[in-house]
């Protein structure tokens, strides 16, 4: 199935995207605040930090608890052959029952090591990052009986995967836009996407104007009965009835109470909305508990970078709560400037939304609220080096953790690194682990000469005769 692209985009523009009527300043969920006046009719809330975590964070989640395993990974010189990259020379050691306390310095070894937050493990087969963008959206769309959920990603979308199968866990349609040709064989994220959703194959040209693709095709789903609906007009309308925990009922776009007709939404392209920020935050306020990381320390968060939402997110989150921690980004798809753009827009996104103004050093600073760096060996996004398959193997086989080439390897380089400058009693490193293990099993089809370095290394492995 193929996309026109212009088919219904005059009908498009004739319906436009139904808006939920405009918010009074969140009266509801925010009544207990001390209000100032705003210009644009949106409250000034002045709460610290926890206070404010407290009623943004107060709703209903997809996952049902924030938690997520840490483990330490202790590094010490490799006995074996040279590697190339941070982590070529080094042995691996993984302790999935870490100690947090204060006195963790004084009692460990004098080798480096970092934390690996396990988010890989949040679900089989949606990735960490992906879930918790989706933890506050998840709820929205059930409590406003959205049917439908239209969005778009790459051949192995990761979050196309995502969105598919978190939907079809709630009974809800979704209607993913793929960029490219179908494969040959489906497998990874792709072979995901089919199983759990309705998979359309877009060309190039017509995906190059992503918004223009995606309101014509949910055009196409709602037909001539149905709605469309916008992520942030939900969200809006969700902190006015804040203390509703119920879909029945529940107002529509129109103002009328629910029917049977289809409620279409669209979710953008590595779902890099404001709401997206919410689930990251959670997992902020969650990791900063005393028994894990604490309040206190310094700490070095590091994660890799696709859209940067979620390093954004972890960004606001510790601001917010005032935590001494620095969110270090490995930027992956994109230059410095557009991720800072995109920084600036979701931090600008969610100040609005929320109607509130954070103190002057949280937020409006000039390099905001995360520190972007370039990966250790660049190359065009979605490529992969050689040798890098080993270092994941290599890697693999002394931890049990998989991490891919194309993401979560860049965080795991980094932690190393900054773990290896950080001894002399700096901050502690800790890596958020996003998931990506599907992408592996698309990555073997599209580099196959370097995956089938791995199968000469077995061969080369003689079996000791009985």
């Amino acid at each position: 199935m193929r996309v026109g692209g212009r088919q219904a985009a005059t009908a498009m523009r004739q319906q436009g995207i139904s808006s939920i009527r405009t918010i009074n300043a969140m009266k509801t969920g925010l009544c207990s605040a001390q209000f100032s006046s705003h210009s644009q009719g949106l409250p000034k809330v002045k709460l610290n930090g926890e206070e404010l975590m407290s009623k943004v964070l107060n709703r209903r989640w997809m996952l049902h608890v924030p938690d997520t395993e840490i483990h330490q990974i202790k590094l010490s010189p490799s006995q074996g052959r040279h590697r190339e990259g941070p982590s070529g020379n080094l042995s691996f050691l993984n302790n999935t029952k870490p100690y947090f306390g204060d006195e963790l310095k004084e009692k460990g070894s004098e080798d480096p090591f970092f934390y690996v937050v396990r988010d890989d493990l949040l679900h089989p087969l949606v990735n960490g990052n992906k879930a918790r963008k989706l933890d506050a959206l998840l709820p929205l769309l059930v409590d406003y009986s959205v049917t439908d959920v239209v969005t778009c990603g790459g051949c192995q979308s990761a979050h196309a995967a995502a969105v598919a199968v978190s939907c079809a866990e709630r009974g809800l349609k979704s209607h993913l836009l793929l960029r490219g040709e179908q494969p040959e064989i489906l497998t990874g994220y792709n072979l995901i996407s089919t199983i759990y959703g309705d998979v359309t194959y877009v060309p190039r040209s017509i995906y190059s104007r992503r918004m223009t693709m995606l309101k014509t095709h949910a055009d196409l789903v709602a037909s001539n009965t149905g709605h469309i609906l916008c992520c942030n007009d939900i969200l809006e309308s969700s902190l006015s009835d804040h203390s509703s925990t119920s879909s029945s009922g529940h107002i529509d776009a129109h103002g009328n109470t629910e029917n049977h007709s289809r409620k279409i939404i669209i979710i953008n392209e590595g779902a890099g909305d404001v709401v997206a920020l919410l689930g990251v935050i959670r997992l902020v306020q969650y990791l900063c508990q005393s028994h894990l990381l604490g309040k206190e320390r310094q700490i070095k968060l590091v994660v890799d970078a696709g859209t940067g939402t979620t390093a954004v997110g972890l960004g606001i989150g510790a601001q917010c709560l005032g935590l001494p921690w620095e969110v270090t980004a490995v930027m992956l798809a994109d230059t410095i400037d557009a991720y800072r753009q995109q920084e600036q827009k979701l931090i600008s996104d969610f100040r609005t939304r929320f109607g509130f103004h954070l103190t002057d050093h949280c937020l409006n600073e000039v390099d905001g609220v995360v520190h972007w760096v370039g990966r250790c060996h660049q190359r065009k996004f979605g490529n992969i080096l050689e040798g890098e398959i080993e270092t994941c193997q290599h890697i693999a086989q002394q931890t049990g953790i998989l991490v891919d080439p194309v993401y979560t390897l860049a965080a795991w380089e980094m932690a190393t690194q900054l773990s290896r400058e950080e001894m002399e009693g700096g901050a502690q490193v800790v890596m958020l682990h996003t998931g990506g293990t599907l992408g592996m099993f698309g990555l073997a089809q599209r580099y196959k000469s370097y995956f089938s370095k791995l199968k000469e290394g077995l061969s080369s492995v003689k079996v000791a005769p009985h």
